[in-house]
């Protein structure tokens, strides 16, 4: 989505009438729903005029395009300024640029990272350049029409503040820096130069419209593409948080040891990327000989990895790098380099079966000189999951080690939209927010009235990629277990049947084709992401005159999530009712943000669906 887009002439037209930061402003509001901050307003009253000196030239086009604020498909970040246009031989080109108000920069020793101060102080961030870079990358992944109609895009970073460039331009930097352009205060002629070179004629076949328009093309999944990733391929391109994560949790791996231990605490909601910068950190950290593991207590995307890597590496190799979070209850101290904790919130404090060990965030930190816990305290569902905040500081403390804290916020699924997941959030009352009501472009969510209307749609959307799968709440036993002639879940009013899935590909459902016809749950879904998710919501969650009310006694009796329950109740029934709530609606939520593309739901309560209706913004 973009949310200025004109020609040259009328951008400044809007200059000079000293309007053009209240349009943006405006646009933003009708557009995408939301208000815009004091600091971001007066990035565009500072910047936007520095751009309207650069285009006040002949030698580019009056009616070239211009785009403000472009939101790249599928993620949550967005492209400043874009000028479009056709070169000399009639070829498309788009330039980005990145704009930055950055007076005085600090070099880093990490890949593409400078210091800078901002409000609070100084802080890492991501080079202009590479920003631009990535974000040029993201947008050929994404966009079909760039792809296949082979449009240039041309990024370049434009600081128009910054008049010392001794460190920006830092030879550090330089490969970046030829991938795109850096311009700084002094550079206005440069950057005009650069911009005229692309776009001699103006955009004649309004391009800008053409991307905002264009098909998004089906992004890479980690399972895919984890092989690739192992052997040293860069597969996917870190952009902002995540780049910042990336290499400051590198940097803290390599100065860490025995006496010198480290806890790094990522926090970040569904499809912020958490589970794609831990594998690039399992990737990188191998890359420089260190020794690392990737920990999941959810085996369903390990052995989702595992399948995946058969084949091209040798299963010893494999096992050593997967593994289980209760496996660490003997390790010797410091066994590891860095130890890789996705899911970090399901975390149990005793291991297995048999209840062995003490902690799993105490052994996991005993067990390496480094650890990092990637958490999401609103994924937690189960009642003995204990993944915390304060857990695994109370733990650091003990062993004496460091703690850096950091969080990635940028939204790369749910269709890069933030407002899904702040309208989920409120919907589903876990916490009030602002999005109130679901605008039809931000998100493909749908609600049906028979379930089989909504196992259709799925199994109709599966045919393309195999990447659209049904999911449920676990309020049915899983009778199939025993009998696979039986059917699990089931709705008689519908005559809707269908079984869970963990009868015959276990925790590799989601990658068979022929498992659509099954429904998971959580344990076979959490930490994965498909393209389409249908969810089916069943009693333990239902609405009553506006209110959310859960009951995990509608869950069915064979849930191990809510395991121990009526002991828990007997002796603390305040708390219990209240983690109990928490557990139904932070599982429903985690469902509703497997889809990358859309979520369809079918509720078995009426006016349950009655209510979801009444949240969404009508065409």
């Amino acid at each position: 989505m973009i949310v200025y887009k004109k020609s040259k002439s009328e951008f400044l037209n809007d200059i000079d009438d000293f309007i053009i930061e209240d349009i943006i402003k405006e646009e933003v509001l009708k557009k995408l729903h939301r208000k815009v901050g004091e600091s971001e307003y007066r990035s565009w009253k500072s910047s936007l005029p520095y751009m309207s000196s650069v285009l006040r030239s002949n030698t580019i086009p009056d009616d070239a395009g211009i785009a403000i604020e472009y939101n790249i498909p599928q993620t949550g970040s967005r492209i400043d300024f874009i000028v479009s246009g056709q070169d000399a031989e009639g070829v498309e080109h788009a330039v980005l640029i990145e704009l930055k108000q950055w007076e005085k920069i600090n070099i880093t020793s990490k890949d593409a990272m400078v210091k800078v101060r901002f409000e609070h102080g100084l802080k890492d961030t991501v080079h202009p350049s590479y920003q631009a870079w990535s974000y040029s990358t993201m947008m050929h992944g994404f966009n079909e029409t760039v792809y296949t109609e082979n449009i240039q895009l041309k990024p370049c970073a434009y600081l128009h503040n910054c008049k010392d460039i001794s460190v920006i331009t830092d030879s550090f930097y330089g490969e970046y820096i030829a991938k795109a352009p850096l311009f700084c205060q002094e550079d206005k002629i440069k950057l005009r130069e650069f911009i005229a070179s692309f776009v001699k004629h103006g955009d004649k076949r309004d391009l800008i419209f053409r991307i905002e328009n264009g098909r998004i093309r089906p992004s890479k999944a980690l399972a895919d593409s984890i092989a690739s990733m192992l052997k040293g391929n860069e597969e996917f391109v870190m952009i902002d948080e995540q780049k910042v994560v990336l290499e400051e949790v590198l940097a803290i791996t390599t100065n860490s040891s025995a006496s010198n231990k480290n806890v790094i605490i990522v926090k970040g909601g569904p499809g912020t990327g958490k589970s794609v910068v831990a594998i690039n950190l399992l990737a990188k950290v191998i890359k420089k000989g260190l020794v690392p593991v990737y920990i999941s207590k959810n085996s369903a995307p390990r052995v989702v990895y595992e399948n995946k890597l058969t084949g091209s590496f040798k299963k010893s190799r494999i096992s050593n790098l997967f593994k289980g979070s209760g496996i660490f209850t003997e390790t010797p101290a410091n066994s590891f380099d860095l130890l890789i904790v996705d899911e970090a919130h399901r975390l149990n404090e005793k291991s297995g079966m048999f209840k062995k060990g003490e902690n799993q965030v105490k052994e996991i930190i005993n067990s390496g000189t480094c650890s990092v816990f990637f958490l999401d305290e609103d994924q937690k569902v189960a009642l003995l999951d204990i993944g915390s905040d304060d857990e695994i500081r109370k733990w650091a403390a003990f062993y004496n080690a460091n703690v850096t804290t950091m969080e990635l916020t940028s939204q790369f699924r749910c269709g890069g939209s933030d407002g899904y997941m702040a309208w989920l959030d409120n919907s589903l009352q876990i916490r009030k927010t602002a999005n109130v009501v679901l605008d039809p472009g931000e998100y493909d969510f749908r609600i049906f009235d028979d379930p089989n209307e909504l196992r259709d749609t799925i199994f109709e959307k599966n045919k393309d990629r195999n990447k659209a799968r049904l999911l449920a709440g676990i309020c049915w036993k899983w009778v199939s277990k025993k009998d696979p002639s039986i059917m699990d879940i089931t709705v008689p009013e519908h005559d809707f049947a269908m079984r869970w899935n963990l009868g015959t590909d276990g925790m590799l459902w989601i990658m068979n084709p022929e498992s659509v016809t099954e429904v998971g749950c959580i344990h076979t879904s959490q930490g994965l992401e498909v393209d389409y998710v249908g969810v089916i919501i069943g009693p333990d969650f239902v609405v009553r005159n506006g209110q959310a009310i859960s009951d995990a006694f509608k869950r069915a009796s064979d849930d191990t999530a809510t395991y121990g329950k009526k002991d828990r109740m007997k002796s603390n029934p305040v708390e219990t009712e209240a983690l109990l709530d928490k557990i139904i609606k932070n599982t429903y939520r985690t469902l509703m943000s497997r889809g990358m593309k859309g979520c369809y739901i079918y509720c078995t309560d009426r006016e349950t669906r009655e209510y979801f209706k009444t949240l969404l913004r009508e065409v």
